[in-house]
């Protein structure tokens, strides 16, 4: 029955920062909408330019 069972496929950590791409560290995490970012500032740095990206289409 071992066999039969499904596996979910692992899912990598993400170990930089979207916006600035340093590592982040584990006692200075900011976590939004299911990414992880290494402050707020990069957090709404981010939302800063998706909103500048959005207005300028």
């Amino acid at each position: 029955m071992a066999d039969t069972e499904t596996k979910q496929p692992t899912q990598e950590k993400q170990t930089n920062c979207l916006t600035c791409n340093k590592p982040i560290r584990k006692k200075k995490k900011y976590y939004r909408n299911g990414k992880y970012y290494c402050s707020k500032k990069c957090y709404k740095t981010l939302l800063a330019k998706e909103a500048k990206k959005d207005e300028s289409k």
